[in-house]
């Protein structure tokens, strides 16, 4: 069942019950008040009634009892029956002096006689009934006398038969109210419903394009309640399922590229292998031939071990936990200088390596791999035809933390490329790089050592003039700060 049938009929069940309770609590006030008041009408007369039945009776009662009786009820009925009452005199043994053919026609006696001897076991001088005869009601009266010489029963019956026909008509009047009121009221409780759940429905449909494959479509519901809330928390959760969905999609793209270079790598050397192998197999070459395919397989191999030692490298640094230490920046300066100092002089580069005193937190042999893999990159960035520069700087920062900084005046990047240049497998001259022997891991290798050490990567370059990296380290603790002043200052070695 929806929601808006389920609101409707949820609220119509509840408006009826409502109105049902509530009109039957007014019409059966009004007809008990009503009831009371007849009740207390025919109270007064039946005391008014004994009392000028007494009176008469005293007057009269010289004369004897019968002509006492009848003179008393002759003189006092006009008096009793104006408003509709009907007056009935019975005796303690049966017989009536009055009202008998009313009584018997009517088909009253055994109330009556019901109603005397309740009176009589209880002590009592005044009772009444209400009681339906046929289709009309009565309200019957009696009152015990001990004026006269035997015990009386003085009567008075009067009819309620329009109380209850009014009530009737109420009822009936209230049936047809309430039913029109809940055709009315249902057909606009239900546009009410259908209106007020719109929203919804509106953001299911939106659901069900988005399930479908129209992931750009939101929802343009800006109400400020409960249900604009909920479009808006919609909204929000598609978007990010978008970007989930894009980021593993680009996750796929990647892993694809990366298992299709990486495939490309191994086929050119392991073709290269075979071949050459083939060659000192089954053919007869001089010695000068098998030397240079004996070097040439071996250098192919070296290859494929330096790859394979990179991707063992970049796929485990993860795993590995990474104990960070306060190094010294100086330290690491000289071992840079040590290991760079021979590559640039054989290919004849102007370098220079200058870092200020400070510390750095992590691991050793991860910043020196780092700062190999950048110096490396930019050797291979220079044009043999040029004269190349290279310069590894490292500054403290004032607002804490500590940048090194790799500059080179090689061939530089294209713009569209330096986004994708820490992509494992990702050459932005591929021919140049296998000459060289690159295999595109480095950088990704560099961008995964920073991450662990929580360092940010900027890459600034042109096309033709060079390159600039800046690698920036995050501020140490408050002690290490303490280390690293203090060795600013030259306190400590």
């Amino acid at each position: 069942m929806k929601f808006s049938d389920k609101l409707f009929l949820a609220t119509t069940a509840l408006l009826t019950a409502i109105f049902m309770i509530f009109g039957v609590w007014i019409l059966s006030s009004n007809f008990s008040r009503l009831l009371d008041k007849e009740i207390e009408r025919g109270n007064s007369e039946s005391r008014m009634f004994s009392f000028l039945f007494e009176m008469g009776y005293r007057s009269t009662q010289e004369y004897g009892e019968d002509y006492a009786v009848g003179r008393t009820l002759d003189s006092i009925t006009n008096s009793v029956e104006r408003d509709g009452s009907r007056l009935f005199v019975l005796t303690g043994d049966g017989s009536y002096y009055a009202g008998e053919n009313f009584v018997v026609g009517g088909g009253f006696e055994e109330e009556i006689s019901r109603l005397t001897v309740s009176l009589e076991s209880g002590g009592k001088n005044y009772g009444y009934c209400i009681r339906r005869f046929g289709d009309a009601y009565y309200m019957i009266m009696v009152t015990v006398t001990e004026a006269a010489a035997e015990r009386l029963y003085l009567g008075l019956c009067r009819e309620l038969t329009p109380i209850y026909e009014n009530r009737q008509e109420l009822l009936r009047q209230y049936w047809i109210a309430l039913s029109c009121l809940l055709i009315v009221g249902g057909l606009g409780i239900y546009s009410l419903s259908r209106y007020i759940t719109r929203p919804i429905r509106a953001l299911d449909r939106v659901a069900r394009q988005i399930s479908n494959g129209n992931m750009d479509l939101r929802s343009a519901n800006k109400s400020p309640d409960e249900i604009g809330e909920l479009a808006r928390t919609f909204n929000r959760m598609a978007d990010r399922l978008v970007e989930q969905a894009k980021a593993k999609e680009l996750e796929a793209r990647r892993q694809e590229d990366f298992t299709a270079a990486f495939a490309h790598e191994l086929k050119t050397p392991l073709t290269s292998i075979i071949g050459y192998a083939d060659m000192m197999n089954s053919m007869k070459i001089s010695e000068e031939e098998r030397v240079e395919a004996t070097y040439y397989i071996y250098g192919q191999g070296k290859r494929l071990e330096s790859l394979s030692h990179k991707l063992l490298e970049l796929v485990s640094m993860d795993k590995a936990p990474l104990e960070r230490r306060p190094l010294q920046t100086k330290l690491i300066e000289e071992n840079i200088r040590t290991a760079v100092r021979p590559v640039w002089a054989g290919k004849g580069i102007r370098g220079k390596v200058n870092m200020d005193r400070g510390v750095i937190y992590g691991d050793m042999d991860l910043l020196l791999s780092l700062f190999y893999n950048l110096l490396d990159n930019a050797a291979k960035a220079m044009d043999k035809s040029e004269q190349g520069f290279i310069l590894l700087r490292g500054t403290n920062l004032q607002a804490g933390g500590y940048e090194v900084k790799v500059v080179d005046n090689g061939r530089g990047i294209p713009d569209g490329e330096i986004s994708r240049i820490t992509e494992a497998f990702y050459m932005v001259d591929k021919s140049r790089s296998r000459k060289e022997g690159g295999a595109g891991i480095g950088m990704a290798l560099c961008h995964k050592i920073i991450r662990l050490h929580g360092g940010s990567l900027q890459i600034d370059s042109k096309l033709g003039e060079g390159t600039v990296i800046r690698v920036i380290f995050p501020a140490p603790s408050p002690e290490g700060e303490k280390e690293n002043e203090a060795y600013r200052s030259g306190k400590e070695n």
